[in-house]
């Protein structure tokens, strides 16, 4: 499968994509790490922090489906520069601010939307229009493998850095470490336009993106596969932001979660190559299916394991396999039932269910550990809530809806 990248440009549009999401998704990955010595700094409380990295969760995918239009228009380069700005002002402006309203401003609001603007939606989407379709689904594979290799990368580095410079110094060097993906945009978004290729064109493109998205939203597989992801948002929402915290209530040194955040990360990397070169194999629908139900089952194993170091890596590795290895084959089936014309938009809009999922998960963990003292309800929700993702994955029909030429 991953023959097909082997073309210097089709190589180098997606090594620029995954460099940029390795910057945008390493920073917003790690962020859990920063919730104890900011609640120690500013005495603002686990909940209050929750609720503004839980409005970042949001914002995250609100700027999604709004990104991605702007780079169906207009191209990606203006989203992309913008995208990498707002992070990195976001990371920089946060230690100056000691209210949750500022703190919503900064992390929950400028961080995040920095964040979202140069991810997932606007990258698939650019790489898409940039290679032709047999090379999509290894890209796919390639740029979320880059997203995951960030969180490997930048989970042990910002727990160095808070612990050699302070929760301040590392925010500001995290500001400063953003800014290393400008140089990729321009990499990404000089390349050419591919070919059409007889399989792009989209359904109700015949309307413009309006159309699009009216099609999109009146169709059942669509709707599915959103209820699916909304709990993925849950599940990734809820550990990236409490798993520090988890780690906390076990007794354990604040580096076992800079770690197992690490693990998940590099486990993903493997996931994610491996889920891109399963979309030409097996139907994307059963690739998600599996990955779900084996959320579940690696939840419970965890919850009857004793809870030690050695624990947390292998929870850490196993769910890291499918931790945002969901990407690829998700958006492989908004590209199988609209072609690509306006994909940043309508995986955009998927991505949006997913971090309404996501604003749950991180909330929900911070008044369950205000109000119970742990999280053993969270992870039963966890273990439901996958269940659910797998059974409802499996109707989902990957067949093109019909489609009218795009003139749009």
């Amino acid at each position: 499968m991953f023959h097909t990248l082997r073309k210097p440009d089709v190589l180098l549009t997606t090594l620029a994509a995954a460099g940029i999401l390795l910057v945008t998704m390493g920073a917003r990955q790690s962020i859990g790490l920063f919730i104890s010595p900011l609640n120690t700094s500013t005495g603002l409380g686990i909940a209050t922090i929750s609720l503004a990295l839980a409005i970042g969760q949001f914002s995250w995918g609100a700027i999604q489906p709004i990104a991605g239009a702007i780079a169906d228009r207009y191209g990606p380069r203006p989203v992309l520069i913008g995208g990498v700005l707002l992070l990195a002002v976001g990371s920089a402006l946060t230690p100056f601010v000691d209210s949750a309203f500022g703190l919503v401003l900064t992390l929950g609001l400028l961080s995040a939307m920095g964040s979202g603007a140069g991810s997932f939606s606007v990258l698939i989407g650019a790489a898409a229009r940039r290679m032709p379709a047999e090379a999509r689904g290894a890209a796919s594979g390639v740029i979320n493998a880059g997203g995951s290799f960030g969180q490997f990368v930048f989970a042990p580095v910002l727990q160095g850095l808070i612990q050699a410079l302070g929760w301040m110094g590392a925010m500001w060097s995290l500001a400063v470490m953003t800014l290393g993906a400008l140089p990729l945009v321009n990499k990404l978004t000089d390349r050419p336009l591919a070919p059409v290729h007889p399989t792009d064109t989209d359904a109700g493109s015949g309307g413009g993106l309006r159309q699009a998205i009216a099609t999109a939203l009146r169709n059942r597989d669509y709707l599915l596969l959103h209820a699916g992801f909304f709990t993925c948002g849950f599940h990734i929402a809820f550990l990236v932001t409490h798993l520090p915290g988890e780690v906390n209530l076990c007794g354990l040194p604040a580096s076992v979660a800079g770690w197992s955040l690490a693990i998940i990360g590099l486990s993903n990397v493997v996931g994610s190559l491996y889920a891109g070169a399963c979309i030409s194999r097996y139907r994307s629908k059963h690739i998600l299916a599996v990955m779900y139900a084996s959320r579940a089952l690696l939840i419970g194993w965890y919850l009857l394991a004793p809870h030690t170091e050695l624990t947390f890596y292998l929870f850490a590795a196993g769910l890291g396999v499918t931790w945002l290895a969901t990407v690829p084959p998700t958006a492989g089936i908004v590209g199988k039932l609209f072609g690509i014309r306006y994909l940043a938009t309508l995986f955009g809009l998927t991505l949006l269910s997913h971090q309404v999922g996501g604003f749950l998960g991180a909330w929900l963990g911070g008044l369950a550990l205000a109000r119970f003292g742990d999280y053993s309800w969270m992870w039963y929700a966890d273990m439901a809530l996958a269940v659910f993702a797998a059974l409802v994955n499996l109707p989902i029909r990957e067949a093109p809806v019909a489609r009218k030429l795009a003139t749009a």
